[in-house]
């Protein structure tokens, strides 16, 4: 039996698509039916129902999955067995959020790559909820965003939490103290991008001190973000760990006296299943980049998940 094939079997059962698997394994959709066709001959059961909605198995196409699973997960471990642990290759395609891009993003990717020379890495900067969806629909291994993902074909690991501050231009009339959230919410406030859950916090604190319609605007981009802030446009609402430069050379500084946001949460979520085992060690090694981080930033911007400090 072809493994070929076989693993083309696992990657249609597990992408629901010819298509994304044809993207995965870098060939045609012609040639994924091909592999599929010939691997329904030498079994003599179908596999696979198509129709408009994408991809399903049969109910042999289940139990054949099963077993092709084992096999490939044989086939993997054998090479991890006689390969040496920097050897590996293949394509890992990572997904980030604009405050891991901004923050320990380019030291993760030295790091990968210094570790895995042969990996051939695809960075993806989005959204948290463009990514989760991304990540669902196949298109991408591994992210870094802000949400623990709830599915069967997924693992979640928290990496840190940013503590997540008051912000504004030194030079402006903004930088000024606050008796209150209320006052400082009669300023215009800047924050991520609408509904993201940095946004969603700052809505529910301020809907908590009964605060009725303040000027919030959202930023998709960190690096707009913190132009505007440092141009007096508003109160930024954003991690520390964003404008660690700007708070050194006095640009930017904190407003302290108020009532504190939530800590925003940094989650790798990654996909699962055979040929998926590099994921597992990039997040170890994201945990050890993020750690390093934290020493730099300080502990009172960026938050470890307990334990997380004494391996970094």
């Amino acid at each position: 039996m072809n493994l070929r094939f076989l693993e083309t079997f696992v990657w249609v059962a597990r992408l629901k698509s010819f298509r994304l698997t044809a993207e995965k394994l870098f060939s045609t959709q012609a040639s994924i039916s091909s592999r599929i066709a010939a691997l329904e001959s030498e079994l003599g059961v179908q596999l696979f129902l198509r129709d408009s909605r994408g991809v399903t198995l049969t109910a042999e196409g289940v139990r054949v999955l099963e077993y092709a699973e084992q096999v490939m997960d044989t086939m993997q471990a054998m090479k991890q067995a006689i390969s040496q642990p920097g050897e590996a290759g293949g394509l890992i395609r990572v997904g980030a959020m604009d405050t891991v891009v901004h923050t320990w993003l380019s030291p993760f990717v030295a790091r990968l790559m210094e570790r895995y020379p042969s990996v051939e890495i695809e960075l993806t900067a989005d959204t948290a909820r463009n990514l989760c969806e991304q990540l669902h629909k196949g298109y991408l291994d591994l992210v870094f965003q802000t949400d623990v993902l709830r599915s069967d074909t997924v693992r979640n690991q928290a990496l840190a939490r940013f503590a997540v501050n008051w912000v504004v231009s030194s030079r402006s009339l903004l930088n000024r103290p606050y008796h209150s959230l209320e006052a400082l919410s009669g300023e215009r406030i800047i924050t991520f991008s609408k509904n993201s859950r940095p946004h969603q916090d700052l809505l529910n604190l301020l809907h908590t001190e009964n605060i009725q319609s303040p000027r919030v605007s959202c930023v998709n981009s960190v690096a707009a973000m913190t132009r505007l802030i440092r141009d007096g446009f508003g109160v930024g609402a954003l991690p520390a760990a964003l404008v660690v430069d700007e708070l050194a050379d006095g640009s930017l500084a904190l407003v302290d006296g108020v009532p504190e946001l939530p800590p925003m949460d940094i989650v790798a979520t990654w996909r699962t299943g055979v040929g998926l085992e590099l994921s597992e060690n990039l997040v170890a090694l994201a945990q050890r980049v993020v750690a390093e981080f934290a020493q730099q930033a300080g502990d009172d911007r960026v938050l470890l998940p307990d334990g997380a400090a004494d391996n970094p």
